[in-house]
C-alpha cells in the first residue's frame, strides 16, 4: 500500500522530484512545510522545462450531487464506514480518518507556519509546493495512524472549493489517486460546510435547523443552516474577514506570525487596555447582518502611525517596556472592537433567524477565530440573551483540518451525494473543475449587499442551489 501511496506526488512536483523526495526520506515528525530548498527548485524547473508540452484534458466536474448511478451504489451500514478525509484549500495540508459513529481514528495536519512568517502570509504557489511536498506522507500517516489500509476506506472526502485553486487542485489530485487506487467513491466537499457540521461531530444533540457563523482568515459567514446542504446566507463580509484583520493587525504590530497573528495578538491583548484607543465598531448604520474589517485595519494603522510606533523595525520581543505596553493597547481596542463588530451583527442574524425558523435552539460558532477564547466567551452571552445554546468545536476542529472534511464526507454519503470511482483508465494528469468562489446558501433577501466584492465573487451556483437543482431532475 505504501508503494501505491508514495511514490507519485501530486502537481506539480514531477516524477524526478518525487524520486529526489524518496532518496532523501520521508520528513520526521512532526511535519512542517518549508519552501523547497534551491537544489529542489532548479530541479523541478529543469524536470518541468524538459517535459514536452501537453494538451490539458477537458475540464470535468468534481459533483457533490449524486447522479442516478451513484445513488443506486450499496452504502454500508453507518457505523462501518471509513472516510478519509483530505484538506488543501489554503495553508494546512490536513488528512484524517472518521469513523461513520464520529470516532476519530487518525488526525494528521502538516503546518505551514514558516511560510507564513516568511512571507508575511499566504504566497499561493509557494503553498501549493508545499502541499505538493508532502500530501502523500500527510494521507499515509493518517492511514498508518488509524491502522488502515486504503482497501479498508469506505470513499474519500475532498474539499473541492471555495479555497486557493494552485492549493485546492493538489488534494482533488490526490484524492482521485487514492480513489482510483482502491476503486472508493468521492465526496466533493464545501469547505465552510465542513465547518459548520463539524459540529454535529462535537455534539450528537445538534440537530437542523441551526444558526452558524463561520470565521476565519477568509470568510465571515452567517448562515442558518435548515438541513443538510440547504442553508439561507444571512451575511458575508463586503470586503475583509476578522481572521485577515487580526493577522494583518498582528504583522504591523511586529507580533511572532510563527504561531498564526490571531493567538499572538489574543495573547498580547491580555496585557492591555481595551479602552485605551477609540476605534469605532464598523456598519452601525447599515441594519444588515454583513461584515466590514477593512476600515478597522485603517483606523489601527493610522494609530500605529500616530503613536511613533517602530514595529516595521523592531518586533516586540525586542521593544521597550513602554513600545510593547502601547502595542498591547492597540491590539486590545482593536480585538474589542472587531468582536463588538461580530456581536451586533449576530443578534440581528439571531434575530432574523428565529423568524424564519422560530424551532432552532442552537447557534453554531466554528472556524479559525472560533479558536479565540474571547470570541467565544463574547458570542456565548449572546447566545444565553436569546435562549440559545453555543456550539463550538475545539480549537483542533476550528482551526482547517482532515476531520471535518471526513465527517461531512460522511454526512452526504449516507444520503447517497457522491461520485462513483475514477475509471481504471483516467489519466493521471486529469484536470478538474475546481469552484475557489463557491457560495454556500442563497443570500436572505434583507440581507443582500450591493457591495462590488459580493457581486463579483459568485462564479459558481451556491452548494444549496446545487443540491436542489439535482432533486429537481
Amino acid at each position: 500500500m505504501a508503494a501505491t501511496l508514495l511514490p507519485t506526488l501530486s502537481p506539480p512536483v514531477s516524477r524526478a522530484a518525487a524520486a529526489f523526495l524518496l532518496l532523501r526520506g520521508a520528513p520526521a515528525k512532526p511535519f512542517s512545510c518549508l519552501r523547497p530548498p534551491p537544489t529542489l527548485r532548479r530541479f523541478l524547473a529543469s524536470a518541468s522545462s524538459s517535459s514536452p508540452a501537453t494538451l490539458s484534458p477537458a475540464l470535468r466536474p468534481l459533483s457533490t450531487v449524486a447522479s442516478s448511478s451513484t445513488a443506486a451504489r450499496a452504502v454500508p451500514a453507518r457505523r462501518d464506514l471509513l472516510m478519509l478525509g483530505i484538506e488543501t484549500s489554503c495553508d494546512d495540508t490536513a488528512a484524517a480518518v472518521v469513523r461513520g459513529d464520529g470516532e476519530i481514528l487518525s488526525q494528521v495536519v502538516s503546518s505551514q507556519a514558516d511560510l507564513l512568517a516568511r512571507y508575511g502570509g499566504v504566497a499561493p504557489k509557494m503553498a501549493e509546493e508545499a502541499h505538493a511536498l508532502v500530501i502523500d506522507q500527510v494521507v499515509q500517516k493518517a492511514l498508518d495512524d488509524a491502522k488502515l489500509s486504503g482497501s479498508d476506506l469506505s470513499a474519500v472526502a475532498v474539499t473541492v472549493g471555495p479555497g486557493l485553486s494552485l492549493c485546492l487542485r493538489v488534494g482533488v489530485h490526490k484524492a482521485r489517486q487514492v480513489a482510483k487506487s482502491f476503486g472508493l467513491p468521492i465526496v466533493g466537499v464545501h469547505h465552510m460546510e465542513a465547518h459548520a457540521l463539524v459540529s454535529r461531530l462535537v455534539n450528537k444533540d445538534l440537530d437542523f435547523p441551526f444558526l452558524a457563523l463561520l470565521i476565519s482568515g477568509g470568510h465571515n459567514l452567517l448562515v442558518l443552516a435548515h438541513s443538510l446542504g440547504q442553508y439561507v446566507q444571512l451575511g458575508t463580509t463586503i470586503d475583509d474577514a476578522i481572521g485577515e484583520a487580526y493577522d494583518k493587525t498582528a504583522r504591523w504590530l511586529g507580533l511572532d506570525m510563527r504561531k498564526g497573528g490571531g493567538p499572538a495578538l489574543e495573547e498580547l491583548a491580555l496585557d492591555g487596555d481595551p479602552d485605551a484607543v477609540k476605534f469605532r465598531v464598523p456598519m452601525r448604520q447599515h441594519k444588515d447582518c454583513n461584515f466590514s474589517y477593512a476600515g478597522l485595519k485603517t483606523q489601527v494603522r493610522l494609530a500605529i502611525e500616530s503613536m511613533n510606533l517602530s514595529t516595521d523595525d523592531i518586533p516586540i520581543l525586542s521593544a521597550s517596556e513602554e513600545d510593547r505596553q502601547s502595542r498591547a493597547n492597540i491590539a486590545a481596542s482593536f480585538q474589542r472592537v472587531a468582536v463588538l463588530h461580530l456581536e451586533e451583527r449576530c443578534q440581528r442574524a439571531v434575530e432574523w433567524a428565529l423568524k424564519i425558523e422560530p424551532s432552532i435552539k442552537y447557534f453554531v460558532v466554528s472556524g479559525g477565530v472560533a479558536s479565540n477564547k474571547y470570541v467565544r466567551s463574547r458570542l456565548n452571552q449572546v447566545a444565553d440573551y436569546n435562549g440559545l445554546q453555543l456550539v463550538s468545536p475545539p480549537p483542533s476542529l476550528c482551526t482547517d483540518n482532515g476531520v471535518m472534511i471526513a465527517w461531512t464526507g460522511i454526512e452526504h454519503f449516507v444520503v447517497g451525494r457522491f461520485e462513483d470511482p475514477p475509471a481504471a483508465d483516467e489519466p493521471d494528469d486529469m484536470q478538474y473543475e475546481l469552484r475557489p468562489r463557491w457560495p454556500l446558501g442563497e443570500e436572505y433577501s434583507e440581507g443582500r449587499s450591493v457591495a462590488r466584492s459580493l457581486k463579483t465573487a459568485r462564479v459558481h451556483p451556491s452548494l444549496t442551489s446545487m443540491i436542489q437543482g439535482s432533486l429537481q431532475k
